[in-house]
């Protein structure tokens, strides 16, 4: 039993108050002020924000198979030191999540391993190739939806096929929208900027094309669908468009897309500024913020995608695409967008818990009486560096190293369990 003191929550005004919260049994039990309980074990927070668990439904956790770069442990510590308390897992692992078998192996490690809640996707298409559906069936009931994350699906009957097999049984598609024939093996987008170091680059339409294609698609299928990691203003108009025609589509950007154009791009440590989606225009990045704003991006998710300091130390040509983000993402939002005015704390919240959690029909994402007891703690007024040597993940590809920001994650409870506090 742990009874949370002087804490502060956001009441239904988007205000601050004091408040105390009583965890019984893994749930919320009361929530008020003083309260009195002699059995529990008081943890004073003096003023800190008490924040229902972050959500992220886009993380890359790399095992089975690539445990040089992640594993399930280690991932699940950096999700738990950046305040997040469920975590969704991609299946384009070494061996893809696109039958029974693997995903018994995943749920294995995750019930040995994981110290935060995490639910795996299952691949839309067999052996992550693009050209027959995986098993939908045998896979329903324990992931959170289908994806092929890390590649676009070419084959347009392929995504209409997946989008009745996914509707069948409730879950949604999360496409990775991509058109290959359209990047024209590039390693960042293509714009002057890329001209001063590769002449290739990726083009604003390899993805929305497919974002295109895909929403004509789910309005005909009737399918629930979630575009992954936008990052063109075109993708966020036709985006628009879909939900004012009531198709049923969401989407995500991630902080660096939001922070962060092909102009911040540094020759010094390239490789960690080389993620899929490229980092894009200043325009396309004014236009991923006014689509979070108005609600045509409903969340913000990381994309966390490490990678050893090997592979990252590459040609950039060679080096792999992305980056990590779980112990980074909140304090970049909070700092640049909430701490200077722009987003009030309790807009963050919702699209960083509240909304993923609604979208993707997940019974967390409040802090309520009755509620899982899953809590993130964090000290607003805490000023501090970007460090990635202090990172839980094994993952240090960063192009945030350095950045000053508020907001450290103090502590975060998982099912009335304190799985991570600040040393």
């Amino acid at each position: 039993m742990l009874l949370l003191k002087n804490g502060k929550i956001l009441d239904e005004k988007g205000e601050l108050i004091t408040t105390d919260i009583l965890v019984r049994d893994g749930e919320i039990t009361e929530i008020s002020a003083d309260i009195q309980d002699s059995n529990a074990k008081i943890i004073e927070l003096n003023g800190k924000l008490i924040a229902p668990g972050l959500i992220d439904v886009h993380v890359h956790l790399r095992e089975p198979g690539d445990e040089h770069k992640e594993t399930i442990a280690t991932g699940t510590a950096a999700a738990a030191r950046g305040g997040y308390t469920l975590i969704a897992a991609m299946p384009n692992i070494k061996r893809v999540v696109d039958k029974r078998s693997i995903l018994d192996e995943v749920l294995q490690i995750i019930k040995d391993d994981a110290i935060v809640r995490v639910i795996p996707y299952g691949t839309i298409s067999a052996y992550h190739e693009g050209f027959y559906l995986s098993g939908f069936s045998e896979l329903a009931e324990d992931v959170i939806g289908f994806s092929d994350d890390g590649k676009g699906i070419k084959l347009a009957e392929v995504m209409f096929h997946a989008m009745l097999k996914a509707d069948e049984f409730n879950r949604p598609i999360v496409a990775h929208c991509e058109d290959e024939s359209l990047i024209f093996g590039g390693s960042f987008h293509d714009s002057y900027y890329k001209d001063l170091i590769y002449r290739k680059g990726f083009t604003s339409v390899s993805e929305s094309v497919h974002v295109a294609r895909d929403a004509v698609l789910a309005k005909v299928t009737g399918a629930r669908y979630h575009v992954c990691h936008v990052s063109t203003k075109e993708s966020v108009s036709i985006i628009r468009l879909a939900k004012a025609e009531g198709i049923k589509i969401t989407a995500e950007v991630t902080p660096h897309h939001l922070l962060l154009t092909d102009q911040d791009i540094s020759t010094e440590n390239i490789t960690n500024f080389k993620m899929n989606p490229p980092l894009r225009s200043e325009e396309d990045r004014q236009a991923l913020i006014e689509g979070v704003v108005d609600g045509t991006i409903d969340m913000i998710a990381t994309d966390h995608a490490p990678h050893s300091v090997e592979e990252k130390s590459l040609p950039v040509d060679k080096a792999p695409f992305g980056i990590v983000g779980l112990e980074t993402a909140f304090p970049l939002m909070y700092t640049n967008f909430v701490k200077n005015g722009d987003w009030s704390l309790s807009f963050l919240l919702d699209r960083m818990s509240a909304i993923p959690a609604k979208v993707f029909e997940l019974p967390y994402g409040r802090l309520e009486v009755g509620r899982a007891a899953d809590i993130s703690v964090f000290d607003l007024d805490s000023e501090y560096e970007i460090d990635v040597n202090a990172f839980a993940s094994k993952g240090k590809n960063s192009p945030f190293a350095g950045h000053k920001v508020s907001a450290e994650t103090f502590m975060t409870i998982v099912g009335g369990e304190v799985v991570y506090q600040l040393s």
